[in-house]
């Protein structure tokens, strides 16, 4: 009985795995030239019953998990001049990166996930929070995705891909700004110049945060590194 179960749960798992093929694909067409329909369909999903959210999409945390994934394994095929096993060996293992990737740019949907909150004065649970924040990762996997290429292009040894890597990084903002500025006139009844306010300290909030947990997950793991070799 217990090997059957184990074999269901096998199945289950490469069925999901396989899946991925198709709708991550889909999923990562539609944040990028729909990004409103996206947030709003991440919404709207919440409502459902918990089997039937996401039913032709990946789940929105996991959509930008996978994009994080994807990223970090480019990065680690691009010519650089920083050493890129050097991360995973001081994190412990590529999963250990993974996750520090996703809590690092994860700040990006919670800080404007906090900031539609604020401007609708609602009080902040992990309730309320939820909603803005899946809707967010939609946005925020392809934003994150394009940022990381166009740094991994800006680091490429002897400044070959520095031109490149910039215009990769501007591109990705004003992408990731038009969306957020037109999803809080939207959602909030905001002028474009209000909204841009609004996109710009958040953006700047999450920048300034990200760059510090990148630093201090870094240099924690600088001193846990040398005492296990």
């Amino acid at each position: 009985m217990d090997f059957m179960k184990l074999l269901k749960s096998l199945e289950e798992l490469l069925y999901e795995l396989v899946s991925w093929l198709l709708f991550y694909p889909l999923t990562m067409w539609r944040s990028v030239v729909a990004p409103l329909s996206m947030m709003r369909y991440a919404d709207s999903e919440l409502a459902d019953r918990l089997e039937d959210q996401y039913d032709d999409t990946l789940s929105p945390p996991l959509f930008l998990l996978i994009t994080l994934l994807f990223s970090q394994g480019l990065s680690a095929s691009l010519p650089t001049i920083y050493d890129p096993a050097l991360a995973a060996r001081e994190l412990g293992s590529g999963s250990n990166l993974l996750i520090a990737r996703g809590v690092i740019f994860g700040i990006y949907p919670l800080c404007m996930a906090v900031t539609l909150l604020r401007w609708k004065r609602v009080r902040i649970t992990r309730n309320s929070l939820r909603p803005p924040f899946f809707s967010q990762c939609y946005v925020a996997a392809p934003f994150t995705f394009v940022l990381v290429l166009g740094f991994d292009f800006a680091s490429m040894p002897l400044e070959h891909g520095l031109t490149f890597g910039l215009a990769i990084i501007a591109l990705a903002t004003i992408w990731y700004a038009q969306a957020q500025i037109r999803w809080l006139m939207q959602d909030l009844g905001l002028g474009i110049a209000k909204a841009g306010l609004a996109f710009s300290g958040a953006f700047l909030v999450a920048t300034a945060a990200a760059f510090v947990l990148a630093v201090l997950i870094a240099l924690e793991a600088k001193t846990i590194y040398p005492a296990i070799t």
